[in-house]
C-alpha cells in the first residue's frame, strides 16, 4: 500500500474529507458512490461501479457480457474496441 503522507481527522459525525488531489487522481467526482470494505484492520474505499458496467465504455446494461469468470465485463461497443486493439497487437507480433 502506498502512503500519501496526507492525514485527516474524523469529525464529530464520523466524516473524513478525501483530499482533492486524491479525488482528481482517482477520478472521484462529487456525488460519486464509494464502496467501503474492511481488510483486517484497514478501511478500503473504492469507487462504486454497478456489476454489469463495461470496463471499456463505462456503459451499464444487462446486455453486457461477463468474461473470464466475471473479471471482465464488456458492452458490444467495448468488445469491438478490444477486438480491434487485439487484432493490432497480434499483427504487430507477426
Amino acid at each position: 500500500m502506498k502512503s500519501t503522507g496526507i492525514v485527516r481527522k474524523v469529525d464529530e459525525l464520523g466524516r473524513v474529507v478525501i483530499p482533492i488531489e486524491l479525488r482528481r487522481t482517482l477520478d472521484i467526482a462529487e456525488k460519486d458512490a464509494l464502496e467501503i470494505y474492511v481488510d483486517d484492520d484497514r478501511i478500503v474505499l473504492k469507487k462504486y461501479k454497478p456489476n454489469m458496467t463495461c470496463q471499456v465504455t463505462g456503459e451499464v446494461s444487462d446486455s453486457n457480457v461477463s468474461l473470464a469468470d466475471g473479471k471482465i465485463i464488456l458492452s458490444p461497443e467495448g468488445a469491438k474496441e478490444v477486438i480491434q486493439e487485439l487484432e493490432g497487437f497480434i499483427s504487430k507480433s507477426d
